[in-house]
């Protein structure tokens, strides 16, 4: 490799650090300016940059140039910065670039992109985008179900990397074992398909056999290519979610974030309220507002954990409403998903089953105490929902978890005020400290970033060859005990600054859960020690 080659390839390059010892051998001398820098120089140079920069899309930019350029770098500065940086390299400011992406395109940044006309090149593919790297975590989407804002083509390739980007920063998986892929089965969007400067295929989504056999040689192909494989599924559309999770799920380690992580998380929030009021889990009333994957992906968890405390599937299944596009499910409705039918009541069990079209109107009948929403319907939770909430319980669990910022049902300062500061909040964007007569209220965010870094961490160590729904739930009980709870306005989630140590902690609950049930690969017996040698440092 020569001089040229080292400076321009991310996992290699340290830049103005190079020693000069290290410029002798490599072939560096006079390529670089004199002096040498440390990483804390050079990180300080680069965040007096990033400062200077007047846009968050302009920010995004310029810690990308690091990106593409020293990986090492990029991670020292994004772990010193981690709380700041991480609306500005993931979710929101992550839309804007994906909605630009054809437009800005300046590096493939080290992904894969998997042609649906072209199955025969998947191997090929994998092979040149892993070159002689070992791949242990690949996320894959096929962006139709971007963050909120729908298809977005090969574009939605950025969501892949920005999700790695957080496994890196938050729970210290190697940069270099890592994979971002996008499938690109085509796309439905209009403006994409008419857009001259598009990089994806112009052609209409593919759907049916064609797609799946696709998905399965992909799958197929990674798993033989890269044998100690975690896979990872982001932003499916939600025809497919479900499908190809439940397809694959029993036979080789794989998540589905906005089916599972966007669960755990949720559970841990209501985990965290339960432990302030010392209710039981199996004493709530549910009600799911927004009936897509992510929000029939959290009902199904917290049924599930219902189940494991005891109930039976059906008496749990009583404990649950949903509430979509068409109001209230039913189960006489012809459009039901897989993932709604268990959750669809019967019509003939409603005297005003007319009326539940309403949100406010099924919060009346069912009599909920925990309210989620992942609808996308901004300010769908009034003040008349949030009083009809703190009418069923003293202190109702109300997390209006939709994102971004402008799709929120209701602010934590809105619900706060209008339940008096008896409910439990978590939203899904960052929110400050809500001040409320005397009491400072710390906002958990349902940021899947408190979960899926640990759960990948703990996958890999202990080389578990499933998750399994056991590990799930072991991962969501680690997130309680990390907040002081007798502290008024406590938040039910720990605050994302501190999202190194949840990582860790979250890694080893699901590691010793891998190796409880038999299915921890690794050499290593500790789990905790597995997970610290596995973790990696962003040190040149």
């Amino acid at each position: 490799m020569n001089a040229h080659e080292i400076l321009n390839n991310p996992f290699l390059n340290k830049g103005t650090a190079f020693t000069l010892e290290e410029r002798k051998e490599l072939g560096l001398i006079g390529l670089l300016p004199p002096h040498v820098q440390t990483i804390e120089e050079q990180s300080e140079q680069a965040y007096l940059q990033y400062v200077t920069k007047d846009s968050d899309i302009e920010k995004r930019h310029f810690l990308m140039e690091i990106f593409n350029t020293n990986r090492t770098l990029f991670y020292y500065l994004f772990n010193q910065h981690i709380v700041e940086f991480n609306p500005i390299v993931y979710d929101p400011t992550i839309a804007d670039t994906i909605e630009n992406y054809s437009r800005l395109f300046v590096d493939p940044q080290y992904a894969a992109y998997l042609d649906i006309n072209h199955p025969e090149h998947i191997a090929e593919t994998l092979k040149n985008a892993a070159g002689d790297r070992d791949i242990r975590l690949i996320v894959a989407t096929d962006a139709e179900g971007i963050l909120g804002i729908g298809d977005w083509g090969v574009q939605g390739v950025d969501i892949s990397v920005g999700k790695l980007m957080i496994y890196t920063a938050a729970a210290g998986i190697d940069p270099a074992s890592v994979l971002p892929i996008v499938i690109d089965a085509g796309t439905n969007r209009k403006e994409l398909l008419d857009d001259h400067l598009y990089l994806g295929n112009r052609q209409e989504r593919v759907y049916g056999d064609t797609y799946y056999e696709f998905i399965d040689q992909f799958v197929q192909t990674a798993e033989s290519m890269f044998p100690k494989l975690y896979l990872h599924w982001e932003d499916f559309g939600r025809s497919n979610a479900a499908t190809i999770l439940d397809k694959y799920k029993q036979t080789i380690p794989t998540f589905n974030d906005d089916i599972q992580g966007t669960g755990i998380v949720v559970l841990g929030g209501i985990f965290g309220a339960l432990d302030i009021t010392g209710e039981k889990l199996t004493d709530q009333v549910y009600l799911c507002y927004g009936g897509g994957s992510a929000g029939a992906g959290i009902a199904s968890r917290v049924h599930a954990e219902m189940v494991s405390e005891g109930l039976s599937a059906e008496e749990a299944y009583n404990h649950f409403f949903m509430v979509d596009k068409q109001g209230l499910l039913f189960d006489d409705m012809s459009d039901l998903t897989p993932a709604q039918k268990p959750f669809a009541k019967k019509r003939a069990d409603f005297a005003n089953a007319g009326d539940m079209t309403q949100l406010v109107n099924v919060i009346k009948a069912a009599k909920p105490t925990i309210l989620v929403g992942t609808s996308t319907d901004a300010g769908a939770f009034t003040k008349e929902v949030v009083e009809a909430m703190c009418e069923n319980t003293a202190r109702p669990v109300i997390f209006p978890i939709s994102n971004p910022t402008k799709k929120l049902e209701a602010t934590a300062e809105q619900v706060i005020e209008w339940s008096d500061g008896k409910a439990f909040v978590a939203t899904g964007v960052p929110s400050g400290t809500i001040q409320y007569k005397g009491v400072d209220y710390q906002i958990g965010q349902a940021n899947n970033a408190l979960i899926y870094p640990g759960l990948g961490l703990g996958m890999l160590a202990s080389e578990a060859s499933l998750l399994t729904d056991e590990m799930i739930g072991a991962a969501a009980h680690s997130l309680s005990g990390l907040v002081d709870l007798n502290q008024p306005g406590a938040p039910v989630l720990p605050p994302f600054e501190y999202v190194a140590d949840v990582s860790i902690k979250v890694a080893e609950a699901v590691a010793n859960k891998a190796k409880e049930q038999g299915l921890a690969k690794a050499a290593e017996t500790d789990m905790a020690k597995a997970v610290q040698n596995l973790k990696w440092y962003p040190t040149y």
